[in-house]
């Protein structure tokens, strides 16, 4: 059984680590062989602190045929090529997601050395999260072997006239995984979410997985849905079962393990539904998106959602699979969109790198990376803003958008500006962000606090500075703001008299 009995919160800082090319760069750091049985404990305390839990992206043993097919992939080398300039054939390890057993692949240290790094974690207070592919597993996957019902399944017909579709295992024909919307996985092999033996395989997995870690990052989660999986394989799949995939799965798991938590990677705007269906967070693509693209009406319109949707979604502005933030969206307004998602209900997901300026997109097929130039200022910047997240001291707290007056009539950027605040008890905190190109101003109606006729000191735990304010004048006017492009305020309000 599960051993952490470190309680998740609500609002959970989420560190996540590409695993394989991580330790490779601990291993030159130490000049020592490391891997998850031997990693050096200043990592843990500086590296990892103020988050409350570390996803190890890829420790599951990695396919070799998946690998081969990694290797020859024209596309792929020329990802390998941008990030790694010249790459040699041993620094392709083959794709995490292309899962040739659940058991953590030697070369990062086995199962003993994960159990080793989460008690490093345990005593630390961090909770440890893995993946989970339910869509598909490698092509040589020992259950291919087996005669079950498990996957989809085709006809050699098929197989000649969709060859990049489906392949041959010794005298089955498979289809290869894939989502509706683009071409398959040619390293997988499609599980069939109707299957009821693809479930009970599905559910003893995760008891396996439950063993090891406080929680699940469910790869595509929205492929298995009926809705979706009906739209993706038709009749190959069979009838949909009364139940969906995951209120199966998770009612499964969570009768052996109550507090196991589980996130999703979804899109298509089906988070929702996810949440419906037991998932603990989603992720919150949309969001991204409009960081990326539009503008602060259109984020503010986001952050307008119920409480009980917004408060289990996943906010992020990368990850291992979208392109660095600061390489998208460029330092300044990279800023300003990680102070919005550190600092509003939900989980915060920060990609290993993204703090220290990183540029380069790391294929997750390879095991090694090139040492990028650490952005000293980007890392000040997010030391202030990780300390500064609200945390455990709001975590049965309460959140609102605020709003944000014009200065005068002739004067509109104020709607540049995003204003919000946390209280709980006698604690306040209020953040204003300037999203926008332009210096922007703003009177900011901080309604959820009563400041009667005390002074007030806001600390700016962003930026290090401190201002003082009369209680009467807050309320009737607002806190008077003016902020250069892409700049922000996260204040801490204590009562003075």
């Amino acid at each position: 059984m599960s051993y952490n009995k470190l309680k998740w919160p609500k609002h959970p800082k989420i560190l996540e680590i590409n695993t394989w090319p991580w330790l490779n760069n601990l291993s030159g750091k130490y000049n020592d062989s490391i891997n998850l049985n031997n990693v050096p404990q200043e990592i843990i305390n500086n590296k990892f602190r103020n988050f409350d839990v570390i996803w190890l992206m890829g420790v599951w043993e990695r396919s070799p045929q998946g690998r081969e097919i990694a290797l020859e992939d024209p596309y792929l080398q020329e990802e390998y090529h941008d990030a790694l300039r010249k790459f040699k054939p041993e620094d392709v390890v083959g794709s995490p997601y292309s899962i040739h057993y659940y058991r953590v692949d030697d070369h990062l240290g086995g199962n003993d050395g994960l159990k080793a790094f989460r008690k490093q974690l345990i005593d630390s207070e961090l909770l440890l999260i893995l993946d989970y592919v339910p869509n598909h597993v490698a092509v040589d996957h020992m259950w291919t072997l087996l005669k079950s019902d498990v996957f989809i399944k085709g006809t050699e017909k098929d197989l000649l006239s969709h060859p990049k579709e489906f392949c041959k295992i010794v005298d089955q024909v498979y289809a290869h995984g894939k989502d509706p919307y683009f071409p398959p996985w040619g390293d997988t092999i499609q599980i069939n979410a109707f299957s009821s033996e693809a479930r009970e395989k599905s559910i003893y997995t995760l008891l396996e997985i439950a063993q090891l870690c406080d929680g699940i990052r469910c790869d595509m989660a929205m492929l298995m849905t009926n809705k979706i999986f009906s739209q993706t394989w038709g009749e190959r799949a069979g009838p949909p079962p009364e139940e969906e995939f995951w209120v199966d799965i998770i009612k499964s798991i969570r009768k052996d393990y109550p507090n196991f938590t589980f996130l999703a990677e979804v899109y298509w705007n089906m988070e929702w539904e996810l949440q419906q269906q037991g998932f603990d967070y989603c992720y919150d693509k949309k969001l991204h998106d409009r960081l990326i693209h539009d503008n602060a009406h259109s984020v503010r319109e986001h952050l307008k959602a119920d409480w009980d949707y917004q408060r289990k979604l996943i906010r992020f502005i990368e990850n291992h699979d979208e392109k660095r933030a600061i390489k998208v969206l460029g330092e300044s307004k990279s800023k300003a969109a990680a102070v919005i998602i550190c600092t509003i209900p939900g989980a915060k997901l920060i990609y290993e790198g993204q703090m220290k300026g990183y540029k380069i997109k790391w294929p997750v097929q390879l095991g090694r990376r090139i040492n990028e130039e650490n952005n000293l200022e980007l890392m000040g910047f997010y030391k202030n803003l990780i300390e500064a997240t609200p945390s455990s001291e709001f975590e049965d707290g309460n959140w609102a958008l605020c709003n944000i007056e014009q200065v005068n009539d002739a004067d509109i950027s104020n709607n540049n500006l995003i204003g919000y605040q946390w209280w709980s008890e006698d604690k306040y905190r209020v953040i204003i962000v300037n999203y926008s190109e332009f210096k922007s101003r703003g009177q900011v109606k901080i309604e959820k606090l009563n400041f009667g006729t005390y002074e007030w000191e806001f600390n700016d735990l962003l930026n290090q500075n401190i201002y003082r304010y009369n209680g009467q004048n807050l309320s009737m006017y607002g806190l008077y703001v003016e902020l250069n492009p892409w700049n922000s305020h996260i204040f801490d309000l204590k009562r003075l008299n």
